[in-house]
């Protein structure tokens, strides 16, 4: 026999969630214009070391960064600022996401570095937090997710741009079970929200000599909200004549990122939240692995970067911290360094982590005393940064591939 009354406390639960989300496609219509750099002084940087091994790589890309920006920091140009209180036990004892008190430091900030926080799940003992990354996202309006991954030996240049406030994940922990039988979540697209992510795309297409951008849903099943951000897609492509564009779905899109004879045609993406979460973690194993990759969470007005990967507790439980893998966060770093103006210094960042990581390799990290620590790998990196063949070191090297 079916349950009526549960019928009902399910549409009033929904009702509830409908009100928000219709305030916030208003909020999107009426956004300006990215934030100018350009006049800023000083550009605060603030740094979150979050959970597990997080304070430990956090320390070391700010150490990096610090040390290239050391002048800019002398002349007031760039401040940088710690932010306690991002971790597990305080959100838990706040019972919020991020508590009130550090979401007014983050906003203190116009951008941040974040390390890895831990995300309760069903069972872990930990409260039903949202995660850290889906409530800052959604509070400072992050909604562009960026993404590098760049394997030159096997001709891979990839950019990714993962929608980051809607689908799956926009009322990830607003869920309902409707009886114990049945349980119900729910998935958000709406057209500004796709527009704006879809245009930054073909906007980093256009300015970075890109000729096509991929779209990825899974339109032909999840017809209405998929459907939607194709839709979006077919209109801004229209804007964008110099660039082609075509739609995947993101089970044949996952096996073509491993297939040798097509991924080297790819070139920059656009898709909803969860594909998004997905597919770039394949890319970064196929980089090597997602310690290898960093991440720019972008808005118009604020922007977080952070390593990709997870908080790693068991590497702190054994004592291992010190030698965990410090390169997906310093390469958010220089991510973070192309967006606040500081682009050379940003290119030549990214350039050394390719040198020490993927060509020369003098060191590699085990996370274990059998490899090297996080402090190496970052003296290692800002040493080949400082060096004064450092771009024909690089030249030699893609010439050679």
């Amino acid at each position: 026999m079916v349950d009526t009354a549960a019928i009902e406390r399910a549409k009033e639960h929904f009702g509830k969630l409908l009100v928000p989300q219709l305030e916030r496609v208003e909020r999107i219509k009426a956004e300006g214009d990215w934030l100018d750099f350009s006049g800023i002084k000083p550009i605060i940087i603030g740094t979150l070391g979050g959970d597990g091994i997080g304070p430990a790589i956090t320390e070391e890309a700010r150490r990096v960064l610090e040390e290239l920006l050391a002048d800019e920091v002398a002349a007031g140009k760039v401040e940088f600022r710690a932010i306690d209180g991002l971790t597990i036990e305080n959100r838990a004892k706040h019972l919020q996401a991020i508590p009130d008190d550090v979401l007014e430091e983050i906003k203190g900030c116009h951008v941040t570095l974040k390390g890895p926080t831990t995300t309760p799940e069903q069972g872990d003992g930990w409260p039903n937090l949202e995660s850290a990354n889906v409530g800052m996202r959604k509070e400072l309006d992050l909604f562009a997710n960026v993404r590098p991954v760049r394997v030159p030996s096997l001709g891979i240049d990839w950019m990714f741009f993962r929608e980051n406030t809607e689908d799956s994940y926009a009322v990830g922990s607003e869920g309902i079970n409707i009886t114990d039988d049945l349980a119900i979540d729910f998935k958000i697209i709406t057209t500004p929200g796709s527009e704006r992510i879809i245009e930054a795309a073909f906007e980093y297409a256009r300015q970075n000599g890109k000729t096509s951008v991929t779209i990825i849903t899974k339109a032909n099943i999840i017809k209405t909200t998929d459907g939607k951000f194709l839709d979006v897609a077919r209109q801004v492509a229209e804007r964008y004549p110099g660039i082609s564009w075509d739609g995947w779905y993101i089970d044949i899109m996952a096996a073509k990122l491993i297939d040798p004879a097509r991924r080297s045609e790819f070139q920059v993406f656009a898709m909803p939240n969860l594909y998004g979460d997905i597919l770039t973690d394949e890319a970064a194993q196929i980089q090597g692995g997602v310690g290898t990759a960093g991440s720019a969470n972008l808005g118009k007005r604020y922007a977080m970067f952070e390593a990709i990967h997870g908080s790693a507790p068991r590497m702190v439980d054994e004592g291992r911290a010190q030698y965990a893998d410090p390169s997906s966060i310093i390469r958010a770093g220089a991510m973070l360094l192309q967006h606040i103006g500081y682009t050379d210094l940003g290119k030549k960042l990214n350039m050394a982590i390719e040198i020490c990581g993927q060509y020369e390799k003098k060191i590699a990290t085990t996370g274990r005393d059998t490899g090297a620590t996080g402090r190496e790998v970052g003296e290692y990196i800002v040493g080949t940064v400082r060096d004064s063949s450092l771009e024909s070191r690089w030249n030699e090297y893609v010439a050679a591939e």
